[in-house]
């Protein structure tokens, strides 16, 4: 068992680090200031260096790769801000792998190569106003009628709502009850019918867009169905790989916070040395970095076992609760050691600590995963109706 990265996996990460860190702080400054996503422009230039689609199959504009080194794009992208690893992780680990793994090849041709090249952003439209961790509560319907399929509805906490042009929309197609009745369908911006709310104001995840979106008699042709009714299992295979990605911004803001705090404490001096010869000071870091290091562990190990198919909700389960937690305390840590500097709007571990918080509610929050790794462990669904 090697845990070491492989000498392309090297390559790839230093390709994205210099890009990210060279490039890509600027652009994370002027989105979290206007709180607007990742420009067009910029978009190509991801595609055009190969950050879109890693793990995409070539035959569809992918670079064919494994889903551990798209999580390895994500981590050095998150590193200077979610926002601008938002579309690499869309692209990678988000809804587009649902329709690569689940949907017919005459809309996969349609979709996936537009978001390869850096044309398209697909988001997932799960939530509901009553239906968030009860997802099988769902009311959006998608009723087949001849070729085309009528979807109607309200979607919540759609991240990329009112901006993305695809999203992949969980409804109900069928009458039977509970997770029976639910599949998946493919549904453009432009189509007529489609609307959205305000844009949400959040504490974080500024630069990643979020809106309801509304479902108004939508008609799609029927090739456009992802799953059919009775597909929710399918749907939440693939989610499993997107916990992952949820693990690996995390991971991405945990380790951007211990690298901005090693500096700081070696550069700030009081009492007339260094913050860092102070043992709390040492402390602090030493467990922020045993933190940063058990969540690789666990996300490189789910996506590795997967390797180019998709993670088990067990390792999948594991890595996001894990890393939901750990972010909140390494930022925090970041944020005390730093004191007032830290706290200040003018370096970015306020802002680490305000996107890590939301990545533990969204795709699932902390408690979801830890009845998900419970019923792993002892083979069965547990009823948390009461």
């Amino acid at each position: 068992m090697d845990f070491r990265l492989t000498e392309d996996q090297r390559t790839l990460q230093d390709a994205a680090r210099k890009f990210a860190q060279g490039e890509l702080k600027a652009l994370a400054r002027e989105l979290e200031a206007h709180d607007e996503p990742v420009p067009d422009d910029w978009l190509r230039r991801y595609a055009e260096l190969g950050f879109l689609g890693i793990n995409v199959a070539t035959g569809y504009g992918g670079l064919g790769l494994g889903n551990l080194e798209a999580l390895i794009v994500i981590e050095e992208f998150a590193r200077v801000s979610p926002a601008v690893a938002f579309p690499v992780f869309e692209s990678s680990v988000g809804p587009v792998r649902a329709i690569e793994h689940f949907a017919p090849e005459a809309l996969r041709r349609q979709v996936i190569p537009r978001v390869c090249r850096g044309e398209l952003v697909v988001a997932v439209a799960m939530s509901e106003p009553d239906a968030g961790s009860a997802l099988t509560d769902l009311r959006t319907t998608a009723r087949v009628e001849g070729q085309q399929v009528v979807v109607s509805g309200q979607k919540r906490w759609s991240s990329g709502g009112g901006h993305s042009g695809g999203y992949v929309v969980y409804a109900r197609m069928s009458d039977a009850p509970g997770a029976a009745g639910i599949g998946a369908v493919y549904v453009e911006k432009t189509m007529a019918g489609v609307s959205f709310g305000t844009r949400e104001t959040l504490m974080g995840f500024r630069g990643i867009p979020s809106a309801d979106i509304y479902l108004d008699k939508v008609r799609v042709p029927i090739d456009h169905v992802i799953v059919p009714a009775g597909g929710f299992k399918q749907l939440m295979e693939a989610f499993d790989l997107e916990r992952c990605g949820n693990a690996t911004m995390c991971l991405g803001l945990a380790a951007g916070a211990l690298e901005d705090a090693l500096a700081y404490v070696q550069e700030r001096r009081q009492f007339g040395k260094p913050l860092v010869d102070f043992q709390a000071v040492q402390l602090k870091l030493a467990e922020m970095a045993m933190n940063v290091e058990a969540a690789r562990l666990l996300i490189h190990r789910a996506a590795q076992n997967a390797e180019h198919g998709l993670p088990s909700m067990l390792e999948s389960s594991l890595a996001k609760c894990f890393a939901n937690q750990m972010v909140r305390e390494v930022c925090g840590h970041g944020m005390q050691v730093m004191g007032a500097y830290g706290y200040s709007r003018q370096y970015p571990m306020e802002q680490r600590l305000r996107d890590g918080w939301g990545w533990g509610i969204a795709g699932g929050a902390i408690d979801i995963q830890k009845t998900n790794i419970a019923s792993a462990l002892v083979g069965r669904r547990f009823n948390q109706r009461g």
